[in-house]
């Protein structure tokens, strides 16, 4: 009888709570999603449903200038969370700010830091595969940043209003955005057929 050959051991799949790898050049591994925000309402919303499809270790990158609506949507997510959402302001001077909600929440801008100036932080230290990380400015932080990451990217859209292009650049934040485009469909659904029953039960005027 020919001899069986030993099998080989199957290399066990990383914990999806481990803490996850650092690199600027993650490609999106799913299609990128693009909004129009008409309000700040609408902002932070967008927000408030990020924070409910949280599982814990997410790092969200934000991108965008000055008044793109960042912290508003910081503040939403934190909404979602369960945490103090009106505690929530701009990290600028207070480099990383702490909520606790449904999940612990790290909230930080690198506005003013330099790529140097980022390795004294700490801020590497709460990528533990738990905590979810929103980043202001994420690209100040270039190679510091996780493969697996949503990225949005909020841009102006005169007169009022925002863009803003949602990409996951690996598996556990693919996973949020697909859920993410699946509960913001269902909530247009619901105000559609809402409003549509309030158009309904409307008395008609009477014709003169």
């Amino acid at each position: 009888m020919p001899l069986r050959r030993p099998r080989t051991p199957k290399p066990q799949r990383p914990s999806a709570r481990s803490a996850p790898e650092t690199s600027a050049g993650a490609r999106s591994v799913s299609k990128p999603w693009r909004l129009v925000l008409r309000t700040p309402q609408q902002t932070h919303r967008l927000g408030h449903c990020i924070g409910t499809l949280l599982r814990g270790g997410e790092v969200i990158a934000l991108f965008g200038e000055l008044g793109t609506g960042k912290t508003s949507l910081v503040r939403g997510i934190a909404d979602g969370l369960l945490a103090d959402s009106a505690a929530v302001s701009s990290p600028t001077f207070t480099l990383i700010h702490e909520y606790r909600g449904r999940l612990p929440l790290i909230h930080t801008d690198l506005y003013r830091l330099t790529a140097s100036q980022l390795e004294d932080t700490g801020l590497r230290d709460y990528l533990d595969g738990q905590t979810v990380v929103a980043i202001e400015w994420a690209d100040r932080w270039k190679e510091g940043l996780p493969v697996d990451r949503l990225e949005v990217r909020l841009t102006h859209r005169p007169p009022a209003t925002r863009r803003a292009l949602l990409t996951a650049t690996g598996p556990s934040a693919a996973r949020l955005l697909a859920e993410l485009r699946t509960a913001m469909s269902r909530r247009r659904a619901t105000r559609v057929v809402r409003q549509t029953r309030v158009q309904l039960t409307r008395p008609r005027r009477a014709s003169h």
